[in-house]
């Protein structure tokens, strides 16, 4: 339905508002930028409306809530002011998280639903703030995380004109959401919104994006059905596929399982754990997915993630048959597709996914198991033993390698090792720990401690500047639970503005700031390549402790392991907003690996 419009007069440019609604309004000035001039009234007087009508806008956050959503991340604007509006004296329902620029915002309603199972919501206005908010839509698409973007867009009389900030979305968005759609019609709104949640969820999950163009969310609909609440749904391969792979473990010498991808839940987790102490299986995982595994778990081998050690691209190599739960197996994991090589892999594969199209992309399978890792691992925790005592010797003797790995004296004179690894003996098991992506991640990832579900929060898709907003995100879901978030120098810049988030909505979580003054997993590819030829990767960094404290966090200084020791107890023992800025030696480029 499109309302009847009258035009508000103003001393500006005006613009027609929706019949019904008495305001004063002026259109973004080409040479200033704003949208209300300071001599104008701003108020806005809305009529009554009756029982059996609702505001588009309003509806959408009911229906928001309807689906459990307990909390959007958005930086505000006018394109879907109504939406701002029907957010207003609901924060009991569903509270409205002002981020500092959508890609932060993106990013921590991406960690949001990676925390939950449910999509992370988003708000975002249309032009730059579509844009901005792409980052973190790669994320949720190659993390496989749900997640709805909704983003404002222009009156429906506007289309197609390239008017003032107008994007095609549907163009844009195209190769990274799993669905783009744009609701015209504000009567289909429950049905858009509804479609968005069931798609995010389903099969292999991942982001949806709704554009809202400005003048549907001002129109008023006839109340609708409330909708149910709408879950994942579940499904496993046919009773003969599963006796197929029992068949197969039996006949095998050097089996291995490797977990990964989205969509996990608890009950899952632990269904893996049940399955490879009831089978002794050896479990490694997937790039950045090591909370899928208690790492102190004598079963737990390893992390095929960025830069795999040689005792994992070992045990690839006289691996039998891989059991891949959930992974894409992606570049990463495999090392640039060649520990595990396509499209005939030397091991027998047996790939569990939630999607049949993904189940052969790169790899061709022995054993194609269309199922989803929740219902999968269930059904496989339940078996019988198969043959546990052919396999025990083995996993042991790779639990021990991932152990001899993880110790910081493995690597001499390294203190950031010792860091680490105290950080792990301090932090409560279900400590949630974020990070985004750089060299300094390797010292995290190999000697910290992942021991409880949902205790990492990582990309997989690489993306730099991730961790901050990633705590942030953490912090609003799992008030209860401690977050810490772990960044590089060049990591933290890409979103630092949102300190003032995480300060302003009285968050409580911990920052840790690498500092080697330079870009160093491009320092390290670029000595490698081109040998003492430096170009771009070297960093002018402001002094990261009073920049904390500029926004009212309490910062503190580190710059060897006792100091580190002493900085991290009194930030824990602080609430509210804190970051500990660690000096790291700019020779330093890995763990055990010095630039000379």
């Amino acid at each position: 339905m499109h309302p009847s419009w009258q035009t508000a007069a103003c001393s500006g440019t005006s613009r027609p508002t929706p019949a019904g609604r008495q305001t004063t309004i002026c259109l973004p000035c080409p040479a200033f930028g704003f949208s209300l001039h300071k001599n104008q009234p701003q108020a806005l007087t809305v009529m009554s409306r009756s029982n059996t009508t609702i505001r588009a806008a309003d509806h959408l956050v009911d229906l928001l809530v309807a689906q459990g959503t307990r909390a959007a991340f958005g930086v505000p604007g006018e394109s879907y002011l109504p939406v701002l509006d029907a957010f207003h004296g609901r924060e009991t329902d569903i509270r409205f998280v002002t981020c500092r620029q959508e890609g932060g915002a993106a990013m921590a309603a991406e960690a949001y639903g990676k925390l939950t199972g449910r999509p992370g919501i988003c708000f975002a206005t249309r032009g730059p703030g579509a844009t901005n908010a792409s980052a973190g839509v790669h994320v949720a698409f190659q993390d496989s995380t749900p997640m709805i973007l909704f983003l404002g867009q222009v009156a429906r009389d506007m289309m197609d004109r390239e008017a003032f900030q107008e994007i095609d979305y549907r163009r844009m968005f195209g190769q990274m959401a799993k669905w783009v759609a744009q609701i015209d019609d504000a009567s289909r709104l429950q049905e858009y919104v509804s479609r968005a949640f069931r798609t995010a969820m389903s099969g292999r999950p991942g982001p949806v994006v709704l554009a809202l163009p400005e003048d549907m969310l001002y129109d008023e609909i006839a109340r609708p059905t409330p909708p149910a609440r709408i879950e994942a749904p579940r499904f496993l391969p046919s009773d003969a596929e599963m006796e197929a792979l029992k068949a197969r473990i039996a006949q095998a010498a050097r089996p291995l399982v490797l977990a990964g991808g989205g969509g996990w839940t608890e009950a899952g987790i632990a269904a893996l754990r049940r399955f490879a102490e009831t089978q002794g299986l050896p479990v490694a995982v997937s790039l950045r997915c090591q909370g899928l595994m208690d790492n102190r778990h004598p079963n737990y081998v390893g992390h095929y993630g960025v830069g795999t050690p040689p005792y994992l691209k070992e045990i690839m190599a006289d691996t039998d048959l891989l059991i891949a739960v959930g992974p894409r197996l992606g570049e990463m994991t495999t090392a640039g597709y060649t520990i595990l090589t396509p499209p005939v892999p030397e091991q027998s594969l047996v790939h569990i996914y939630p999607d049949p199209e993904e189940i052969g992309r790169v790899f061709e399978p022995e054993i194609a198991l269309v199922a989803d890792t929740v219902t999968w691992c269930t059904a496989a925790a339940g078996w019988d033993p198969i043959a546990p005592d052919r396999f025990a010797n083995r996993t042991t003797d790779l639990r021990q390698q991932y152990v001899s790995f993880r110790d910081p004296s493995s690597v001499a004179e390294d203190w950031l090792a010792g860091c680490f690894a105290h950080l792990a003996d301090v932090l409560p098991e279900d400590a949630i720990v974020c990070n985004g992506a750089g060299n300094y991640a390797g010292w995290l990832h190999r000697f910290y401690s992942y021991r409880a579900p949902g205790s990492q929060l990582a990309p997989t898709s690489g993306s730099m500047g991730y961790g901050l907003p990633a705590a942030i995100g953490a912090a609003i879901c799992a008030p209860d639970r401690e977050v810490v978030a772990v960044a590089g120098d060049g990591c933290f810049m890409m979103t630092c503005q949102e300190m003032a988030t995480a300060v302003h909505h009285g968050l409580n979580l911990t920052v840790i700031v690498i500092d080697n003054a330079r870009y160093g997993t491009i320092r390290a590819h670029q000595e490698r390549e081109y040998p003492n030829r430096i170009s771009g990767t070297e960093l002018t960094n402001p002094d990261f402790s009073d920049f904390a404290r500029s926004f009212g966090a309490f910062a503190i200084k580190a710059q060897d392991q006792a100091s580190f020791v002493a900085a991290l107890a009194e930030a824990r023992a602080r609430t509210g907003v804190k970051l500990i800025e660690v000096k790291a030696d700019p020779d330093m480029l890995s763990p055990g690996k010095r630039l000379t």
